[in-house]
């Protein structure tokens, strides 16, 4: 009987090591299809971006895309990841009630030199959980750049989009995007989907920056009144944001935390970040709700298929910090009131002889802000953690969610682009603007058949 029982035993603890080790392969596989689909994203903003632009700066707005890319990622690991493990508790980096920030933690989780970031075959996941983040950092940087078309330096922006993506929206996380988070375990923030610590905080670092940038030559008249700069083609724009909403899926999976090593502190399938429950259904359904809202009410307030498209990616970002929470029915009504928003405010932000060359201030600024309140105002008392005692969401605690990331973005975006600006590396010379960035920094031609005047060939004398 003895042996049996022993057995018995040893067959169950293979088991539950097999159990372990299949768990831990499914987190690492999920993750690391989040990477691919979230590069989707900044496929579509390159082909937006270069849409946007007039055909003499196509190749400048995409070649700046694509260095941001290329800098952030050895940027955020050396700086952004080791950030959002040492600071969720604030500067004084002292760990929180769950145990998993703080300095200690961050030097043994997230140390650049040490064993863990590197090729650890013990370690399945923060390779790919790491990989997962640093896209959304390059997503931030991808949210300004469109802003900025047409006449930012390539040095000035890349400056940028290091500071934005691997040191301020990883803070922004670091206070609301983790379970020891001080905005969560003070004021139960919620934010899911990262309506406010990327989209919102990506659009306040914008708005700081466009103020010093200053406008297009031609944009504005003396009188105040704007002229529409439209870009060459309107097609790669369409594709371009449609492609955004494709990778954003990848970006919303990001979000989900398998149970398992090394971050698990929750139960079940699937939770989020705070460790709260989230079943994939409840995400598919808020986000095909969400594209739909905000697709028909923006196209039903201007009737321009830029909008239209843009107001589809408003809505994803409007229910993005609930999405775990929300009945599609109440996502769809929160999505068009975002898709009404957006095109709202981007009336208002060019009266206010702002030029922000793709609405992104309105659509991941104000949009991001209103998806982080409408979580206070649909989805108040529900547990902020699942931790006894936690705190409940509150729409007092996402008001205060919400300012704290609209600061936190405009400020450091306003002072770095100010001091870009005295340096004189911010803005490109005005005859090099009205010529074309692609005639004075790129060695080829973006449409050379088709576009541009090139002298027909001599003829030969008679």
């Amino acid at each position: 009987m003895e042996e049996q029982i022993a057995a018995l035993t040893a067959e169950l603890a293979t088991m539950k090591e097999s159990l372990a080790g299949l768990n831990r392969t499914t987190a690492e596989t999920f993750y690391w299809l989040t990477i691919p689909m979230m590069v989707l994203i900044h496929a579509g903003f390159l082909s937006y971006e270069m849409g946007a632009s007039r055909a003499k700066n196509a190749l400048a707005s995409g070649i700046k895309n694509i260095l941001a890319f290329a800098f952030i990622i050895p940027t955020f690991y050396y700086a952004g990841w080791f950030i959002y493990w040492a600071f969720p508790t604030g500067f004084t980096m002292s760990p929180g009630p769950i145990g998993t920030s703080g300095w200690d933690y961050a030097v043994g989780a997230a140390n650049p030199v040490g064993s863990v970031m590197g090729p650890n075959v013990a370690d399945s996941a923060t390779g790919v959980f790491f990989g997962a983040f640093a896209m959304f950092a390059a997503t931030t940087a991808s949210i300004m750049s469109g802003s900025l078309i047409e006449r930012v330096r390539i040095i000035g922006f890349t400056i940028l989009a290091i500071v934005l993506g691997s040191f301020v929206w990883i803070l922004g996380a670091a206070w609301g995007w983790h379970a020891d988070g001080w905005l969560v375990t003070a004021f139960g923030y919620h934010d899911f989907g990262a309506s406010g610590v990327v989209h919102a905080i990506a659009g306040f670092f914008t708005l700081g920056v466009l103020i010093n940038l200053g406008a297009r030559i031609g944009k504005f008249n003396a009188d105040g009144t704007a002229n529409a700069i439209a870009g060459h083609s309107m097609p790669a724009a369409l594709v371009g944001l449609m492609l955004i909403i494709a990778g954003f899926w990848g970006f919303l999976m990001g979000c989900v935390i398998f149970p398992g090593e090394p971050w698990s502190w929750g139960s079940g399938i699937f939770h989020s970040i705070y460790g709260t429950p989230v079943t994939l259904s409840a995400m598919t359904f808020n986000i095909l709700m969400g594209f739909a809202g905000g697709a028909i009410a923006a196209w039903v307030m201007t009737h321009d298929p830029f909008w239209m498209m843009s107001g589809a990616l408003g809505g994803i970002i409007s229910v993005a910090a609930g999405l775990d929470l929300y009945w599609p029915p109440m996502a769809f009504v929160i999505a068009a009131i975002g898709g009404v928003i957006m095109p709202l405010v981007a009336g208002y932000v060019e009266k206010l002889r702002i030029d922000d060359a793709v609405g992104a201030v309105a659509l991941h600024g104000v949009v991001g802000l209103w998806g982080v309140v409408a979580v206070g105002i649909f989805a108040s008392g529900y547990p902020a953690l699942t931790a006894e005692g936690a705190p409940t969401i509150t729409l007092y605690g996402q008001v205060v969610g919400a300012l704290v990331m609209a600061a936190l973005g405009f400020i450091p975006g306003y002072l770095v682009s100010l001091a870009l600006k005295k340096l004189g590396l911010l803005r490109v010379p005005e005859a090099a603007e009205i010529l074309g960035l692609d005639k004075v920094k790129v060695p080829v031609e973006a449409y050379p058949e088709f576009l541009g005047a090139r002298p027909a060939p001599a003829t030969p004398a008679e």
